[in-house]
């Protein structure tokens, strides 16, 4: 069993008990989130893909812990023209871990 949602403008597979790192949500460890945002389902050898979203399905996950990943450095720079433009980011993030997934 597993389904393909979207959070964050990407899609993931996701499978139960999985461990996910998607992009930064509001919220403490331990809180229960749902996504309503289910996009395919997969269970017991039949597929459901929605319309954008299969109805009835969610998938309920918990707040694992909440970082910031490795710090990326952006350098943009044009030739002859003393143009140079340095930026370091760090891009924030929450781990999940999916629970349930409820199928329509």
């Amino acid at each position: 069993m597993y389904a393909i949602i979207e959070m964050g403008g990407k899609q993931h597979r996701v499978t139960n008990n999985e461990i996910l790192k998607v992009e930064k949500i509001t919220g403490n460890e331990g809180d229960t989130i749902t996504i309503n945002k289910v996009l395919l389902l997969y269970k017991e050898e039949k597929l459901s893909v929605g319309k954008p979203y299969v109805e009835g399905a969610e998938v309920r996950a918990r707040l694992v812990s909440a970082g910031r990943d490795k710090k990326i450095e952006v350098f943009k720079m044009k030739p002859r023209k003393a143009h140079r433009k340095h930026i370091m980011h760090r891009q924030p993030y929450t781990r999940i871990k999916i629970e349930e997934i409820i199928g329509g």
